[in-house]
């Protein structure tokens, strides 16, 4: 979202290029339009399937919770978990006045007496998500937890959720998780490893990748 983040982005392209790669799997691009700066074939994985069989299997009270986007951008991920899930989805309006620090923010859709999941793509310095979960709260929400593909954790991220009012910040392991759980233990991981390794091996042996997409493997 910053001016110079499709710079670097096409940077980090041209290196893996140049070092000889010759097929890249990514999962969750925070951008999609990424994939355009490489110039070898790209599989973009989805943790969605991921996130989805977390949620039926950990939250008893799923099939009336409400799937929540902490801003505007990532309305499409939410509304394709919550039509999946066929329950409701909110949204958060947030105004920044600069980077990583929120103004306001306005809660559109209904979580009263509800569970709240909050969903993004990666969780860094948690400030807004901890300041959306404590809107929940207040908007009348039962629970609020959040999903993340991407737990990042920089900063006073760790302090942020242990203060916070989630039930549970759940992340995958596209980042080593073990440390982030020992010291803030609302902190949950859902392992996407299997994913990942199917998608080598089916791309090794020339095989789809799109059955990862709505499938997670055994």
């Amino acid at each position: 979202d910053k001016s110079r983040a499709p710079i670097s982005a096409k940077l980090v392209a041209n290196m893996l290029s140049v070092a000889g790669a010759d097929h890249i799997i990514t999962m969750d691009l925070h951008a999609s339009q990424i994939q355009g700066f490489f110039d070898i074939p790209v599989d973009n994985l989805y943790a969605e399937p991921a996130v989805i069989k977390w949620v039926k299997t950990n939250i008893p009270e799923w099939k009336d919770c409400c799937i929540v986007s902490p801003d505007a951008g990532g309305a499409k991920r939410v509304t394709s978990i919550a039509d999946q899930l066929n329950v409701d989805f909110a949204l958060i309006h947030k105004e920044r006045k600069r980077a990583n620090e929120v103004d306001r923010m306005v809660l559109v859709g209904d979580v009263n007496n509800r569970v709240a999941i909050l969903v993004d793509d990666m969780a860094d310095t948690c400030g807004t998500i901890c300041t959306a979960a404590d809107k929940l709260i207040e908007a009348g929400a039962e629970r609020v937890y959040a999903i993340c593909t991407h737990g990042i954790f920089s900063g006073p991220a760790l302090e942020r959720i242990n203060k916070s009012a989630f039930e549970a910040v759940v992340v995958t392991n596209t980042l080593p998780q073990e440390e982030n759980m020992r010291k803030a233990p609302k902190i949950q991981c859902i392992d996407v490893s299997t994913m990942l390794a199917e998608a080598i091996r089916r791309t090794h042996n020339g095989e789809s990748v799109s059955y990862l997409f709505n499938h997670v493997p055994l």
